[in-house]
C-alpha cells in the first residue's frame, strides 16, 4: 500500500462512559513485525484491537492504518487491510465449516459476486493449516470451543490481509493446540504473509513468540521492546503485583519469568463466627461477588486461579485466600488437593459464571467429587455467551449439581445474600 507504519496510534484515548479505557496509548508497528499485547485483564488490550479496527470510536488522539485514519476507511477497505480473530464469538447458524470460512472471502469480492472456485481453494487451504480440512463438510455447532477457535483463526487468515489482528487466540486451547497455534502465526510472519499484532495473557508466550511486547496497566503503555528488555521481575511485580525471578531458557536464550513462591500453604482462622464460603471463579468474574462477600464479614475463599488472572489481583487486595496455579498450565495434583481443602472447610460454595477449558475444568471436577450438603450457589451464565470449550463436560456437571441441589441465582448480588444465610445481615 505505502511505506507507513501497518498501524499506528497517537495519544489515543478511548473511554466507556465516565471509564478510560486508554489514557494517551501511542505505539507503531512496522510490517513484519509480531507484536505481543500484554497486560492484566481490563488493561485495555482488547479495546487497543477494536480500536484499530474502528469498533470503538475514539475520544482524542489518532489510529492510522497504513497511513490512512482508521475512521475515513469504509468497512470493506477495513476489511482488505486488516482480518479479526476476537476472543469469543457465537455462531448464529450451523453452516458448514467450509461456509463458514468462506465469509472472510466476502471483502474480496465485488458487489453481488459470489465465491469462486479460486475462493474455495482458499478456504479449504485455511482450513488445512489449522488442521480442520476433514471437518469442512461439518457443522460449525458441532465443533468443539478449542475447534471453533481455530476455525476463526482459518476465516480470518483467508482473508489474505497485511495486518492480522488476534484477541487472546489461544483461550480455551489446551497447552499443545496453543503452542501449535502461535507456532503456525509465526510462521506466517516469518513467512512474510502478514503482520501480526495479538493480545496475549501470558507474558512467558509473549516472550516465546512475539518480536516486541507492548505492555499496557490501566489503560497505558509501561513498557515497549523486545522481550529481552521488556521482560523483569520489576515489570511483573509493579503490573501484576507478583513476585518472580529472571531465567533463560538454555535451548533458545529467551527469557522468561518464574514466580518466586505460590501460596500452597493457606491456613483459614481456627476459629471464627463468620460464615466461611468458597468462590470458584476465573477471568474476572467475581471481582463485584469477591468484594461483596468480604464487605459481608464472610471469612472467603477463592480458587483454584491461574497468576496474573485479575479475579486473583481482587482476591490479593482484599486479602482473601487462594489457591493458586502458575499460569498456563493445567490445575496440578498438589493444587487439586489444596482446592480439596478450601472445599472442605467452607459452609457455602459460589460458583461464577466463569469461561472453562481444558486447563482450569478440574475446578468444575473438584467440586463434582466433593460432598455435600454444604450449600451450592450457581450464579446464571449470560445466555448470549459460550462458556464451556470442553465439549459440554462443565454444563453437564453443573446441570447435575443442580440436580443434587445447588441454587442458581441470577447475578452476584443475589449470589452474596444466598451465601451469607439469614445469621448475617445485609444492608439493603
Amino acid at each position: 500500500m505505502n511505506d507507513a507504519p501497518v498501524l499506528r496510534t497517537v495519544d489515543l484515548e478511548v473511554n466507556y462512559g465516565i471509564r478510560r479505557a486508554l489514557a494517551g496509548v501511542s505505539t507503531t508497528v512496522r510490517s513484519g513485525e509480531f507484536v505481543a499485547l500484554a497486560g492484566p485483564n481490563g488493561s485495555g488490550k482488547t479495546t487497543l484491537l477494536r480500536a484499530a479496527l474502528g469498533l470503538v470510536p475514539s475520544s482524542g488522539g489518532s489510529v492510522e492504518l497504513f497511513g490512512d485514519r482508521v475512521a475515513t476507511l469504509s468497512v470493506r477497505e477495513r476489511a482488505r487491510r486488516v482480518a479479526w480473530m476476537p476472543q469469543a464469538e457465537v455462531p448464529r447458524d450451523d453452516v458448514p465449516l467450509l461456509d463458514y470460512v468462506l465469509y472472510g472471502r466476502y471483502a474480496r469480492l465485488g458487489r453481488l459476486e459470489g465465491e469462486g472456485a479460486s475462493d474455495r481453494v482458499a478456504a479449504r487451504a485455511a482450513l488445512d493449516e489449522v488442521h480442520l480440512g476433514d471437518r469442512a463438510q461439518d457443522g460449525i455447532l458441532s465443533l468443539s470451543g478449542g475447534e471453533r477457535q481455530r476455525a476463526v483463526l482459518a476465516r480470518a487468515l483467508v482473508q489474505s490481509t497485511p495486518l492480522l489482528l488476534l484477541d487472546e487466540p489461544t483461550s480455551h486451547l489446551d497447552i499443545g493446540h496453543q503452542l501449535d497455534l502461535l507456532e503456525r502465526v509465526r510462521g506466517l510472519v516469518r513467512g512474510g504473509r502478514t503482520t501480526v499484532v495479538a493480545a496475549l495473557h501470558d507474558l512467558n508466550l509473549a516472550a516465546r513468540f512475539a518480536d516486541r511486547i507492548v505492555v499496557l496497566h490501566r489503560g497505558r503503555v509501561v513498557a515497549d521492546g523486545p522481550p529481552s528488555r521488556v521482560l523483569s521481575p520489576r515489570l511483573l511485580q509493579e503490573v501484576w503485583g507478583v513476585a518472580s525471578e529472571l531465567r533463560r531458557d538454555p535451548r533458545t536464550g529467551l527469557p522468561y519469568l518464574l514466580p518466586r513462591t505460590l501460596p500452597a500453604a493457606l491456613e483459614l482462622p481456627e476459629s471464627t463466627s463468620r460464615r466461611r464460603v468458597h468462590v470458584v471463579a476465573g477471568g474476572g468474574t467475581a471481582a463485584e461477588l469477591l468484594r461483596g462477600l468480604a464487605d459481608t464479614g464472610c471469612a472467603v475463599s477463592v480458587g483454584a486461579l491461574p497468576l496474573f488472572d485479575s479475579d486473583l489481583e481482587v482476591a490479593e487486595e482484599l486479602q482473601i485466600l487462594a489457591a493458586v496455579e502458575v499460569p498456563f498450565s493445567p490445575i496440578s495434583d498438589a493444587t487439586r488437593a489444596e482446592l480439596r481443602r478450601l472445599l472442605g472447610e467452607s459452609e457455602c460454595v459460589v460458583v461464577a459464571p466463569f469461561p472453562v477449558g481444558s486447563g482450569n475444568l478440574a475446578n468444575w471436577e473438584e467440586l463434582a467429587r466433593h460432598p455435600r450438603p454444604q450449600e451450592i450457589v450457581l450464579i446464571a451464565h449470560d445466555p448470549d455467551r459460550p462458556w464451556d470449550f470442553v465439549d459440554g463436560r462443565a454444563d453437564a456437571i453443573r446441570r447435575a449439581l443442580i440436580a443434587g441441589g445447588a441454587v442458581e441465582v441470577a447475578d452476584a448480588t443475589a449470589a452474596v445474600r444466598r451465601a451469607v444465610g439469614p445469621a448475617t445481615a445485609i444492608a439493603p
